[in-house]
């Protein structure tokens, strides 16, 4: 019996003394635990913080790159604009070199022909509108008054040689003559739209506006729609204050 309680003893001793050591144990490395959590979440902090660092960098690089494509996108954008200014400039100075060329061609043959004294009427009135053109007055109104002289050909055409030198003419700063080249191609011709148009450009031109008012008017008869005359019609509206004097032979549209 006293060998049985001794070993009883024993076994609670034992038991106690293992007891305490798991007790330290865990009193040892309970604090291990709470230090390794701590060094791991900062560690975590550190990493956290670097991936934020990197990622605003490369957020910023990103905004940054994008800025620069947009400002280049400008660019080019300014660019193929200025390109496509230059082209359209080249476009019509090398056509009007062209023109200029092909009239001095035309004007130089017609020319020949003129010194030849074989030039004809029509030759004639060719020349005028091709020094027309060129904007050789003198000459335009020498050769379309030649042109006249020696018509030989349809009335009809020959208002057209009346209308081209009425507009030789008032470029020439002789706007009464050209009144008076117009009125009679209108005579020859008189639904020809494109001197009544002239026609009453000149006359607006001399401030006689009810007279440019009445041309107009007649350009509406023959073509009502007009893109000329009925915005210059309705203008002189405005402008002329006796218009109840004026005859008008078209209805109001």
């Amino acid at each position: 019996m006293l060998a049985l309680n001794n070993r009883c003893y024993h076994f609670v001793a034992e038991s106690l003394k293992n007891h305490r050591a798991m007790v330290d144990d865990l009193n040892v490395k309970k604090p291990l635990s709470v230090v390794s959590a701590f060094a791991f979440g900062q560690a975590l902090w550190l990493i956290s913080t670097q991936l934020a660092n990197a990622s605003e960098i490369t957020s910023g690089d990103a905004v940054y790159e994008v800025g620069e494509l947009f400002e280049l996108g400008i660019q080019l954008s300014y660019l193929l604009l200025l390109l496509g200014l230059l082209g359209v400039g080249t476009f019509f100075v090398i056509r009007q070199v062209l023109v200029r060329r092909e009239l001095d061609l035309s004007a130089k043959e017609l020319q020949e022909q003129v010194r030849s004294g074989d030039a004809s009427a029509t030759e004639l009135f060719e020349l005028g509108a091709v020094m027309l053109r060129r904007k050789f007055y003198p000459a335009a109104n020498k050769f379309l008054l030649q042109a006249i002289e020696k018509w030989d050909g349809d009335d009809q055409d020959l208002a057209q040689v009346y209308n081209a030198l009425g507009v030789s003419y008032v470029r020439d700063g002789k706007l009464e003559k050209g009144i008076n080249q117009f009125e009679t191609a209108v005579k020859i011709q008189p639904g020809y739209v494109t001197a009544w148009n002239n026609l009453g450009d000149a006359y607006e031109k001399k401030k006689d506006y009810k007279s440019a008012l009445k041309a107009f008017e007649e350009v509406l008869l023959f073509d009502p729609n007009n893109k000329i005359a009925r915005p210059r019609r309705d203008a002189l509206k405005d402008r002329v204050e006796m218009y109840k004097g004026v005859p008008i032979k078209s209805k109001d549209r």
